[in-house]
């Protein structure tokens, strides 16, 4: 690691020093600050894969319902239900907390479940399939808006690594050497200031 390019003087050490104590500081707390996001990261990720476990079993008692229905009804009639049925949803931007730090997620307003019955039985089989559908949609928002999360982590993690690997591989070697370097070469000059100040004691004890 080549050192810093600067003259070695004892004003420039001080300066050294504070730079190296800073950056020292500076690898603890980014360290710190890496660990906690990794442990938020991978929270986060756990939660994940009970959602997507979650959002399996849905589909598997969603999407058969769906097929008895559409057995049972027809498909024609179907879509004439599905088209006489109107939700409104509200999607909008959320601030959220996550390892100390925030982050923007979306939030999904998901609108009351309204249920449809008909003396003919017709709507019974439709009710049953909107209630599957819409614990489906509730996990999907749900599993949208933490992904953003996730993702949003990641990338602070990353962003978080490259700067301590930056501290730990050269920066703070860097101005380690540099620290060293200043000290040996004013070491070595108060070596030859003493052996300059003996020897003209010397000369004068001589004379």
């Amino acid at each position: 690691m080549a050192k810093l390019n600067i003259a070695p003087t004892k004003s420039n050490l001080l300066s050294i020093k504070e730079q190296l104590s800073v950056a020292v500081d500076g690898y603890d707390l980014l360290e710190q600050k890496r660990e906690i996001l990794v442990m938020e990261l991978m929270r986060m990720v756990e939660k994940v894969k009970l959602l997507e476990r979650d959002i399996d079993n849905t589909i598997g008692k969603a999407y058969p319902a769906l097929k008895n229905m559409l057995v049972t009804v027809g498909s024609d009639r179907v879509e004439r239900i599905a088209h006489s049925v109107k939700y409104d949803y509200n999607m909008k931007e959320k601030s959220v907390q996550a390892g100390g730090m925030t982050f923007n997620s979306i939030d999904v307003e998901i609108p009351k479940q309204q249920l449809f019955y008909s003396f003919m039985g017709t709507f019974a089989d439709s009710d049953k399939v909107m209630v599957e559908f819409f614990k489906l949609l509730n996990l999907l928002t749900e599993l949208a808006s933490i992904r953003t999360i996730v993702w949003r982590l990641a990338s602070e993690v990353k962003k978080t690594q490259r700067r301590v690997n930056a501290l730990d591989k050269m920066i703070i070697p860097q101005t380690e050497e540099t620290k060293v370097y200043i000290e040996s070469v004013l070491e070595e000059r108060d070596r030859e200031n003493v052996f300059v100040l003996k020897s003209l004691k010397n000369r004068k004890r001589d004379a």
